[in-house]
C-alpha cells in the first residue's frame, strides 16, 4: 500500500475543473465499508472528458471501490496534456487510455501501427520511465474517424479520406483543439493525404459540441470516435482511411506503480477483459443518445459481467 500523501493540484489543473484537496492512506488504515476492509486511497481519472473515458473510469472506479478501496474520481479532465502529468506526479492514480494515441502524445516519432502488440511494446519502456504501468489492453479498439453527412458524401463523392483531396479547401474541419498539432489530425491529413482544409474549428473531443457543429452545418467533416453511437444513429458516413493513417486505439488502463498491487492489477485487468467494441459503442449510446448518467451504465455493466 502506498504511502500517506497529500495532493495539491496546481492552476493549470484548476483550470480544467480538477478538484484539490488531501488523500491519505496508510497500511495501519483497519476501517472496514460493509464488512471489507479498507485498502487505501485511489483516485481515478480520465485522459478526455466524454462519455466513453467515464464509462470506463466509472468501471475502474467501481471494481475497486466494491474490493474495499476508496475510490475518488476526477472524470473532467478536459485533454491528455493535463492528465498525464497528473498521473506521473500521483494526482491521479489510474486512467483509462488508448494506446497509439498514448504512445504518440509520450514518442511523437515513436512507430505506432494498427497492431496493439506493437503498440504496447513501445509504450511499456516509455511509461516505466515515469513509473507507470499499463495493464492488459481490452478488445475495444476506438479510433479516430472522419465523419460526414450523407448530404456532404452524396454532394462531393465522399467514401474514404483520399476522396477529400480535391475538395477539402472549401470544407471546415471540427474537432479537439489539440488537433493542429495531433499526428492522427492535420499534420497526419496533410501528410499522409494531401489534404488540407480551408477552416479548422476548435470544438471538443469527439464531444455534444462537434456533433452539433456538424448536425447544423457549421462544420462539414467532424472527428469523432468510431465506437461514436451519434454516428449511426444520424446515419452518418465514416470515411475510410484507405491510406492507415489512425493507429490501434484499444482501450486500457495506466497506472502509477505508487498504488500498484497484484489485486489492482486483476480488478482492472478483468474490466478489460469484458470490454470489446461492440459493447462499448452500446454503452456510449446509453448515454450519449439516451441520456443516462456513465456511473449508473458502468454498474449495470459490471453486474452483468459479475464483476460487482
Amino acid at each position: 500500500m502506498r504511502r500517506s500523501r497529500t495532493v495539491v493540484l496546481g492552476a493549470a489543473l484548476l483550470a480544467f475543473g480538477l478538484l484539490a484537496g488531501a488523500c491519505g492512506s496508510g497500511e495501519d488504515d483497519s476501517s472496514t465499508t460493509g464488512g471489507t476492509e479498507e485498502r487505501g486511497t485511489v483516485i481515478v481519472g480520465v485522459s478526455g472528458a466524454f462519455a466513453e473515458n467515464q464509462i470506463v473510469a466509472e468501471m475502474y472506479a467501481q471494481v475497486l471501490e466494491n474490493a474495499g478501496y476508496t475510490v475518488e474520481t476526477q472524470l473532467d479532465i478536459g485533454q491528455r496534456e493535463i492528465s498525464q502529468p497528473a498521473l506521473e506526479s500521483g494526482e491521479i492514480d489510474v486512467k483509462p487510455e488508448y494506446l497509439g494515441s498514448l504512445l504518440l502524445f509520450l514518442d511523437p516519432e515513436a512507430a505506432a501501427s494498427g497492431d496493439p502488440d506493437e503498440n504496447v511494446a513501445l509504450l511499456e519502456p516509455l511509461l516505466a520511465e515515469d513509473d507507470i504501468t499499463l495493464l492488459e489492453p481490452s478488445a475495444a479498439n476506438d479510433t479516430n474517424a472522419f465523419v460526414v453527412t450523407q448530404e456532404t458524401a452524396d454532394e462531393h463523392g465522399l467514401a474514404t479520406v483520399s476522396d477529400l483531396a480535391d475538395v477539402a479547401g472549401d470544407l471546415t474541419l471540427g474537432g479537439p483543439p489539440e488537433c493542429p498539432e495531433r499526428p492522427f489530425c492535420i499534420p497526419g491529413l496533410e501528410e499522409t493525404y494531401g489534404v488540407a482544409f480551408g477552416d479548422f474549428k476548435p470544438l471538443d473531443i469527439g464531444g455534444p459540441l462537434t456533433v452539433a457543429a456538424l448536425e447544423e452545418g457549421k462544420i462539414d467533416v467532424a472527428l469523432l470516435f468510431s465506437t461514436s453511437s451519434v454516428i449511426g444513429a444520424n446515419g452518418w458516413v465514416v470515411l475510410e482511411d484507405d491510406e492507415s493513417l489512425q493507429t490501434a486505439e484499444n482501450i486500457a488502463p495506466v497506472v502509477n506503480n505508487d498504488v500498484l498491487n497484484d489485486e489492482i492489477t486483476q480488478l482492472l485487468n478483468a474490466v478489460s477483459a469484458q470490454l470489446t467494441t461492440e459493447n462499448m459503442t452500446e454503452l456510449n449510446g446509453r448515454v450519449e443518445l439516451d441520456k443516462e448518467d456513465a456511473a449508473t451504465v458502468a454498474e449495470d455493466f459490471l453486474t452483468e459481467a459479475g464483476l460487482l
